[in-house]
């Protein structure tokens, strides 16, 4: 795990402000443009206040910000904003990097001087978007070839990326058992019950040892009593339901001492990941890993494949979720439970985690990924955008697509477009 700078010695001369405003996994998937930027400086974070308690958690040794940006409304709210950023106000930053497209994150970008602001801002009443993001925007039409995680997406806001691989530890066995994640937040990234019970079972097959930890929200308490109630009686009384009954502290405590995570893509395995345990994930619908699969080597996912993947889990899915159906099969439950010389079926791929010079990759070990090769020549590319320079040939049509005639026509490291 990469070193943190002792700022005890002596002050830095620059300091920093992110802004996340986003969800729990979002925090930590800022690590690395966190880590970066405290190379080179001082860096203070901006949370919602619902997730200050885990930003310290997350990272001990930098100056926490808050306020309510996630189910507050009415005049109060503007009182609580005003008091809460009364200290950031007061301050200077050298650089801020405002790292959300959302109404709240483009007004306070007026906070600070047009110039300091990296990201998203409202400038003389109009937004705008920095060359980068308008990129990471753009590449989202063709999620399926194009794949950045998100830990590099913003990480590469930083003039100076630190190696992707020095982010998060080397995910091993901690001995402590296995953990399973109920839910996502969409429930089409999720399995039902009835799926995810025989992957559990196959998961502490794997392990052959310890107990089994429920974890979610409150409101998954009902589809934990099933899982649980699905697995042979000889496992129950290993079975530690703790859905709904974890702070932050604790739900530390308890995956940080696992061997296994079970988990969709959720933030508990962006936790899984920030403390080296390895993690098994399931990847669905709009769930895609080469966008957000856990950050660090020695992680597996299981993608589902289907020409409609990644969808858009906002619009309604017209074959009724059949990527579930897959993670149901035989020769799946047969790998989970370790035998991984079993051949998978169609419409899953089994990713393992690994590392290029741009960021994290997920590359298939068993199973058919049909976009491999284009996703190749969309790195490379990518490499050049990010100034990590170009490592071969670039793929014309693929520049074409990608690109407008203002990215070659104008100076893009400061330049801005208006939305």
């Amino acid at each position: 795990m990469s070193s943190y700078m002792d700022f005890g010695a002596q002050l830095p001369t620059q300091r920093f402000l992110v802004m996340q405003l986003a969800r729990f996994g979002d925090v930590i998937q800022t690590k690395r443009l966190v880590q970066s930027l405290k190379a080179q400086g001082q860096v203070e974070l901006l949370v919602d206040n619902s997730l200050i308690s885990l930003a310290k958690l997350i990272y001990p040794d930098l100056l926490i910000h808050g306020l309510p940006a996630h189910g507050t409304h009415g005049p109060l709210c503007l009182t609580q904003l005003k008091n809460d950023l009364e200290v950031v106000a007061q301050k200077t930053y050298t650089q801020v990097y405002n790292l959300n497209f959302s109404g709240i994150n483009f007004a306070l970008s007026t906070m600070f001087s047009a110039q300091s602001v990296r990201g998203y801002k409202l400038e003389h009443g109009q937004r705008q978007i920095d060359f980068w993001p308008e990129q990471l925007m753009r590449w989202t039409k063709m999620r399926a070839q194009a794949g950045l995680n998100l830990v590099d997406a913003w990480g590469l806001y930083a003039d100076q990326a630190m190696d992707p691989a020095l982010i998060n530890p080397v995910a091993t066995p901690k001995g402590g058992g296995l953990g399973v994640v109920m839910a996502g937040q969409n429930a089409r990234r999720s399995l039902p019950p009835k799926v995810l019970a025989p992957l559990v079972l196959a998961a502490r097959n794997r392990l052959d040892h310890g107990p089994i930890y429920l974890l979610g929200a409150g409101h998954e308490s009902r589809a934990a009593k099933e899982v649980a109630h699905l697995l042979p009686a000889a496992l129950r009384s290993e079975v530690r339901d703790l859905v709904g009954k974890t702070s932050w502290p604790e739900l530390f405590s308890v995956v940080g001492n696992l061997d296994l995570l079970l988990s969709p893509d959720t933030g508990t395995m962006h936790l899984a990941a920030h403390l080296g345990v390895p993690t098994l994930a399931f990847f669905l619908s709009s769930a895609w890993c080469h966008e957000t699969g856990p950050y660090g080597q020695g992680h597996l996912v299981l993608q589902a494949i289907s020409d409609c993947a990644p969808c858009l889990e906002q619009s309604p899915c017209p074959h009724d979720v059949l990527c579930c159906n897959v993670f149901s099969t035989p020769q799946v439950l047969a790998f989970v439970s370790g035998r991984e010389d079993k051949e998978l079926p169609s419409g899953i791929t089994a990713m393992v985690s690994g590392f290029d010079a741009l960021g994290l990759t997920y590359t298939a070990r068993s199973g058919h990924d049909p976009d491999h090769k284009q996703r190749l020549a969309f790195r490379a590319l990518a490499m050049g955008v990010a100034h990590l320079g170009f490592t071969g040939p670039v793929d014309q049509r693929l520049a074409q697509t990608l690109f407008y005639e203002r990215d070659w026509m104008l100076p893009q490291q400061r330049s801005w477009r208006h939305e």
